[in-house]
């Protein structure tokens, strides 16, 4: 899928239902949300998407606090409206934003256009903080942030925000303090 419709799709959706809330999208497009307890190790499931007969639904981890479902259910909304055509009925996460597939690439692309404006991240940006400042100050992961920097070099916008890509921010106990 090309990277313009993703962002396309994930502006369209907040623009449709008039909300950033995957929480409320997901109940406009009546996909079921379900919360189980998966464990707090760096092994845990975070969350999965099942798709079957038409019929979506949303699993998260709720031994997660609230901030990460957030995160976790609109990568899990890019999967179910992105991927509904493909025949992978399943989509799970144990470590979300990593690189391990095509799939999740677009899901990670997804949900950082959808997450995070382009006029908050400049706004911010012009700041002059720092990439983890950045990350704090937008309430995100530093993963999160990375692949939205990256949507905006690719758009022409020229960012100096030094940072590191790909920490295993998500594979740390995720009973300690995010940030």
């Amino acid at each position: 899928m090309w990277i313009d419709a993703i962002q396309n799709e994930a502006k369209r959706l907040k623009i449709k239902y008039q909300t950033a809330d995957p929480y409320e999208i997901c109940d406009a497009l009546k996909i079921h949300l379900m919360l189980l307890p998966m464990g707090v190790s760096s092994d845990a499931c975070k969350g999965f998407c099942l798709m079957k007969a038409r019929c979506t639904t949303i699993v998260l981890n709720s031994e997660m606090p609230e901030e990460i479902r957030r995160i976790i259910l609109a990568h899990e909304l890019g999967h179910a409206v992105l991927h509904r055509g493909c025949k992978i009925n399943a989509f799970h996460d144990y470590g979300m934003l990593d690189s391990t597939s095509k799939y999740e690439d677009e899901a990670n692309i997804f949900a950082a256009e959808f997450l995070l404006t382009d006029e908050d991240l400049l706004n911010a940006a012009d700041e002059g903080k720092s990439f983890y400042e950045l990350a704090c100050e937008l309430c995100v992961p530093p993963e999160l942030l990375d692949f939205k920097i990256r949507l905006l070099h690719r758009a022409g916008y020229q960012l100096n925000i030094p940072y590191v890509a790909k920490s295993k921010f998500l594979k740390r106990d995720l009973t300690k303090p995010l940030w």
